[in-house]
């Protein structure tokens, strides 16, 4: 069916052309300074957040990269809850086993919320950090 398509396509054009929030100086994301990694391939990952006025649902995302700055493994999503206050985030998720490996590794982490405007839940960043951590082993 062409719908889906176009209709993909019609929305992956609106979220490139929408409009992106700057994110207010009160609002933080940190990464802590280690993750774990498991022989499986479970990546922890975990930080702190603090946001405020959201009008939609808001998560907390966190990706991974190590041999190849251009390759990213998403690592989870946790509910963020944009009250003001500082809270903790813990996100797991697998990757391919030897995509990653103990040692440095570099994290990113976004609070974003999916702001309703017009009818479509539009992405609206509340903070965002990167930085290296060093992936250690579960044990």
């Amino acid at each position: 069916m062409f719908v889906r398509p176009a209709l993909a396509a019609a929305t992956l054009l609106l979220l490139a052309t929408a409009p992106v929030a700057v994110a207010d100086s009160y609002e933080t994301v940190t990464v802590d300074p280690t993750g774990t990694i498991a022989e499986d391939g479970t990546v922890t990952l975990s930080g702190t957040y603090r946001c405020l006025g959201n009008t939609g649902p808001a998560f907390v995302s966190s990706s991974v990269g190590q041999k190849s700055p251009s390759v990213r493994h998403g690592i989870g999503g946790t509910r963020a809850v944009c009250d003001g206050a500082e809270h903790r985030w813990e996100n797991t998720g697998k990757v391919d086993t030897g995509a990653l490996e103990p040692g440095t590794a570099r994290v990113e982490a976004t609070v974003m919320e999916l702001h309703p405007q017009g009818g479509l839940p539009l992405p609206r960043f509340h903070a965002a950090q990167q930085q290296d951590v060093t992936l250690t082993t579960e044990g």
